[in-house]
């Protein structure tokens, strides 16, 4: 019935075509940011995330809501790559989820260019974006193959969404991914539900 903290704030960059780096802790609902204005704009919004099973749980949902979203992975039944090559012909896909692996093939880059030049990509979401960061917590060397989509499409607008990242990580992840004066957006951490407790230790074990 309402947003969550921090929710409109990166909402309306999107739908004003804004940059965005959005740091919003574990179940804040970073996945609304991205998929609500691909619903409001009627184009595709592009979803980078590393987990094949994470992209094909949030597919499922979207399914179940009578939402158009595919996951675009190398154990793609073939039926299903028809499906979605079908749904961007017909202008009704709404996100598509990719590994960052997946855009080093010829393949995909093209799809992804047919896209755009039909007017249909609106926006890139860029998740678990610390792993671009050298300074990150959990690097991972595909993500800087990422820096790509802003040359290749420099007027879609780049999201880039973390549950974690310091000072030294944010600013690596907007010149890593060549973030255009994005709005800055870092949510309060502190989960009232979680409470912490200090024991003392008895014995040696």
């Amino acid at each position: 019935s309402d947003f969550r903290p921090g929710q409109r704030e990166v909402v309306e960059a999107l739908l004003e075509g804004r940059d965005c780096l959005a740091v919003l802790p574990t179940g804040a609902g970073k996945s609304l940011c991205y998929q609500l204005p691909a619903l409001v704009r009627g184009g595709v919004v592009l979803v980078i995330s590393p987990l094949v099973a994470l992209m094909q749980d949030q597919v499922a949902q979207l399914r179940r809501r009578g939402i158009a979203a595919a996951c675009l992975h190398n154990g793609l039944p073939l039926q299903e790559l028809r499906q979605l090559q079908q749904q961007i012909q017909q202008g009704t896909l709404r996100l598509l989820y990719l590994a960052p692996e997946r855009l080093q093939g010829e393949a995909c880059r093209q799809l992804l260019e047919d896209l755009h030049d039909q007017g249909q990509l609106v926006a890139i979401a860029i998740d678990e974006a610390h792993c671009i960061s050298d300074w990150g917590h959990d690097f991972r060397p595909e993500y800087r193959q990422l820096a790509g989509l802003r040359k290749h499409f420099p007027d879609v607008s780049v999201h880039a969404f973390t549950a974690t990242a310091t000072p030294k990580v944010r600013d690596d992840i907007v010149r890593q991914l060549g973030l255009v004066d994005p709005v800055e957006l870092v949510g309060h951490f502190d989960r009232p539900n979680l409470v912490y407790r200090i024991f003392p230790k008895d014995g040696e074990n």
